[in-house]
């Protein structure tokens, strides 16, 4: 049987034209542009209006992906939406978009797992690229995540920001490009740490709403000991998988969950802090479409080039970490 690879061959983003700097939050919760900037690295995020949805913002980012992989809509055979804000229980993410994209017959499904969820459903649409069973793959990672931040609490409020990314990846026969490595894990007894509860262990109910528990909760400490460990781990795993040293790393796109933590971790593997793609301080957190976002903004910067190595690296809720080794 003939092997194959799944290469990325488009790319594309959407950002809400609407910016929250962190001069706007000061004025809904007691905080202050340093404390935040210090903390976390952010100096603003993207909004959603109120016309965009994660469906909306998913198929700009999907329709630039395909275009830049000189591709039409048509030619995808399947789409894979990661995201923690669906645009409803259901249809799926997915199944909008591809409506909106003038597809029927198309598969189509969500990913859930958080901030690592376009790693989940980049890995999952690579294989089946490698597979045989699909020649073109669409994967995106979009959210909303102002429509589940409680905007009265500061310590998660400064955080987030909505947006979408997408890739295309594609079937090729030169066997030393596209998706090398991942590994993907979780560990659900971790679920306390982050969470956002309505569902049918705690149906939506009036009383959740004026406890205002139907948003996102947050164990900030927590999640930052997590993160700070498995962002160092991760990397040294994919590189000594793959045995690669850090010279022939041209670029890691980190899931932009935190500039301290980045820097930090990057200053123990040895690394240049340059060598780590970060827009935090523009985007905040997007969760699942971080990366993607990130990823487009490194190809359109050139910041690697065919035959480069390049690492993702996330961890979110679930809790859930993984990473992958893309040769461009």
């Amino acid at each position: 049987m003939q092997s194959f690879s799944a290469i990325i061959t488009g790319y594309g983003s959407q950002l809400p034209e609407k910016r929250l700097t962190n001069d706007d939050l000061a004025k809904m919760v007691d905080t202050n542009d340093e404390w935040i900037t210090q903390r976390t690295g952010i100096k603003e995020r993207r909004i959603a209006a109120d016309g965009e949805t994660t469906a909306s913002l998913a198929t700009a980012a999907a329709r630039k992906a395909i275009a830049s992989a000189g591709l039409e809509p048509k030619d995808i055979e399947l789409i894979i939406c990661a995201t923690i804000t669906p645009e409803m229980v259901f249809p799926s993410t997915a199944c909008f978009i591809g409506a909106a994209l003038g597809l029927s017959g198309t598969p189509a499904f969500d990913m859930s797992a958080a901030c690592s969820g376009f790693i989940y459903a980049f890995v999952t649409g690579a294989n089946l690229v490698k597979a045989g069973q699909y020649k073109n793959v669409l994967v995106i990672g979009a959210e909303t995540l102002s429509r589940i931040t409680d905007y009265t609490d500061r310590s998660s409020c400064i955080l987030f920001g909505d947006g979408a990314g997408a890739v295309v990846l594609s079937r090729s026969s030169e066997p030393r490009r596209g998706l090398i490595y991942s590994s993907l894990h979780a560990d659900g007894s971790g679920a306390e740490a982050m969470k956002c509860i309505p569902g049918s262990r705690f149906p939506l109910s009036q009383q959740m709403i004026a406890d205002r528990q139907h948003f996102m909760k947050i164990k900030g400490r927590e999640v930052y000991k997590f993160a700070v460990t498995k962002f160092e781990e991760l990397i040294h795993e994919a590189m000594r998988a793959c045995e690669l040293t850090a010279d022939q790393v041209s670029l890691i796109v980190p899931h932009q969950v935190n500039k301290r933590i980045i820097d930090s971790a990057m200053e123990k593997l040895g690394m240049s802090p340059d060598k780590a793609f970060v827009n935090i301080d523009r985007y905040g957190n997007t969760s699942a479409a971080s990366i993607p976002i990130a990823l487009d903004e490194a190809y359109r910067a050139k910041r690697f080039k065919t035959g480069d190595a390049v690492i993702f690296v996330a961890f979110g809720g679930g809790l859930t970490w993984a990473n992958a080794v893309v040769r461009i």
